[in-house]
């Protein structure tokens, strides 16, 4: 009897400082290590990849996207739909989850996309005008309806074989903070009249925000949005 309680307490106690130990090392000491490694070597990647605008307040993260809408009129109305303000560079779409779901606005809480197959709606593999409402076709057609009469001026007009597919389309993730340079450069001519630059100034903005391919052969060409808005916020008040 006595053996058998003593034999029950040792490992108990084994149990106890093992605990201790392995809670000391993983819980403490690993993650002070990596989180000091971090700062120290990726300190903008380990605090969110944070941007910060021409006052030195952090704005958003170079990692995920958001919208550039107009004030609601009726803040209180949850049915009212939100509107581009068609000064900035607007991103691609964020209904990467569908127009009913919580990621219409970029939000954190959920993120993915629509499953829809690429000719979801199409007849005989074509989209057209009287696609059946909710399906990728009919989206991606009035997607590109309102890119066509949102970004052309008096002065340019965009054409539906001008605009590229990340226009009109979300990411996998709905999430996505970039856009291709060819939508940037398809947006030049109405960001400069709505802030009243010369065109050959925001053209020079969108080639010095573009970034090529990562390495060289990874991914594509892009523009970070947020990126280039702050830019363009300081170019308008220069």
């Amino acid at each position: 009897m006595n053996n058998s309680v003593g034999n029950t307490a040792r490992l108990i106690g084994a149990g106890l400082r093992a605990l201790l130990v392995l809670t000391v090392v993983c819980g403490i000491l690993y993650p002070l290590a990596v989180t000091g490694i971090a700062q120290a070597l990726f300190n903008d990647k380990a605090n969110g990849s944070e941007i910060k605008d021409t006052n030195g307040q952090v704005v958003g993260s170079s990692l995920i996207g958001q919208t550039y809408h107009l004030p609601k009129q009726n803040p209180d109305d949850p049915e009212e739909a939100a509107k581009p303000d068609l000064k900035w560079f607007q991103p691609r779409p964020s209904n990467g989850l569908g127009s009913n779901s919580v990621n219409t606005q970029y939000a954190l809480i959920l993120s993915g996309a629509t499953n829809r197959s690429a000719d979801n709606g199409a007849v005989n593999g074509l989209c057209f005008k009287d696609a059946e409402e909710g399906t990728l076709c009919a989206q991606v057609i009035n997607a590109r309806e309102t890119v066509i009469a949102d970004n052309s001026t008096a002065s340019h007009t965009v054409w539906p074989e001008d605009v590229p597919a990340d226009a009109v389309t979300s990411s996998g993730s709905g999430l996505d903070p970039n856009i291709s340079p060819e939508y940037a450069k398809l947006q030049v001519h109405r960001v400069a009249e709505r802030n009243k630059l010369d065109i050959e100034q925001v053209e020079k903005l969108v080639a010095d925000h573009s970034t090529g391919r990562t390495l060289g052969f990874m991914g594509e060409p892009r523009v970070n949005v947020l990126e280039l808005n702050i830019a363009l916020k300081a170019l308008s008040k220069s």
